[in-house]
């Protein structure tokens, strides 16, 4: 087991990251409040794991809810949302049950947003499942859900007490979601960290063979980098916003083609490609780095090319990305590969060049 710690004073947190450790309840049980939790988790990912994890905790006296949702980034609305809050309320769940995410991106969020807000705030652990949960949504306190015109446009900051991210579920992720992780893994070396970024081009094809060392070292690397920009930066007024990089588009993807028609990576992905293709028009980013970017990407088995909504669609959309200040957009761009800066001083007409160069028709 590797750990790092998410250094935020009183609120500080640990990772967890290895084999096996959805059989450890010893580990989640130190971090409970009270014997009390609720385990949300989705029609994919509870018959594979919720069985195994509430029998644990149940063997060290805790008392817990189950809360089984639909699976789905759809699913991420009001609707869903409160049928936790019912489910909590039915069950008497009090201010001391600490509420259990057990699955993806999409339950991390909705168990983290209720957890946010039931009771004005009750405490909350992270078990993601996915690789783009456990490298990336599941660490930070971000929690929320979306509107049908933007992706996670009503939410919470409500940190967790513990991440544990077990690979050995990501044996039984499926390829495609595999991949979309791979879009965040890649994003990190980007955005800071060069190295890691050169590490990935030589270990992509161990990644996709999910080798555990690999596998681990990724998780690993990826967490700590987003571990010290939490840590300068809990609710993302600055250097944050770095870890945005191609989510302004990414997320006009996500909303304009309909939310889960494309998995959240695979719309970073075509999003980090717009964003490098928008760094070389300012003459930031070299032919090279930028066709380092788009190849590697590309052997992820991501998309490197964004769906034909029109330049004015993305546009649209792209104007009420929450990172708009002063009706001016600002994005993550790339000065070099490990460069990352956030800047409002692309002209719309750049920006909609490089969305034309980078879609499809």
């Amino acid at each position: 087991m590797r750990s790092l710690t998410v250094a935020l004073d009183a609120r500080s947190y640990p990772i967890h990251i290895g084999a096996g450790l959805l059989a450890r309840p010893d580990l989640i049980h130190a971090h409970l409040k009270a014997p009390l939790a609720a385990i949300v988790s989705n029609e994919i990912v509870a018959p594979l794991y919720l069985a195994d994890v509430s029998r644990g905790l149940r063997e060290k006296g805790v008392r817990l809810t189950e809360i089984v949702l639909p699976d789905g980034e759809a699913q991420k609305n009001w609707q869903t949302l409160n049928r936790i809050y019912d489910a909590l309320l039915d069950n008497r769940c009090e201010r001391a049950t600490t509420i259990i995410a057990l699955g993806g991106g999409v339950i991390g969020d909705l168990a983290g947003f209720a957890a946010a807000t039931y009771q004005r705030g009750v405490p909350f652990i992270q078990l993601p499942t996915t690789l783009l949960a456990q490298v990336d949504s599941s660490v930070g306190g971000k929690t929320g859900i979306n509107h049908p015109l933007g992706k996670n446009m009503i939410g919470a900051f409500h940190q967790p007490r513990l991440v544990l991210a077990d690979t050995d579920t990501l044996i039984t992720l499926p390829d495609r979601e595999l991949c979309a992780g791979l879009a965040e893994v890649i994003k990190y070396g980007l955005i800071r960290d060069p190295v890691f970024f050169d590490w990935i081009e030589s270990n992509i094809d161990k990644l996709l063979a999910r080798d555990t060392e690999a596998l681990i070292y990724a998780i690993e690397r990826s967490c700590a980098n987003k571990a010290e920009i939490v840590a300068q930066d809990e609710r993302e007024s600055g250097v944050r916003a770095l870890l945005n990089l191609g989510h302004t588009f990414g997320h006009a993807i996500e909303a304009g083609l309909g939310f889960g028609n494309w998995l959240h990576g695979e719309a970073v992905a075509a999003g980090t490609v717009m964003a490098a293709e928008l760094s070389r028009r300012l003459g930031w980013l070299s032919d090279d780095e930028f066709a380092r970017t788009s190849a590697l990407l590309q052997r992820a088995g991501l998309p490197t090319q964004g769906p034909a909504l029109g330049a004015g669609r993305y546009l649209e959309l792209m104007a009420l990305d929450k990172k708009v200040a002063s009706g001016k957009m600002r994005l993550v761009l790339l000065r070099k590969i490990g460069g990352g800066v956030i800047s409002a001083e692309a002209s719309v007409a750049d920006v909609r060049a490089a969305i034309e160069a980078c879609c499809n028709g």
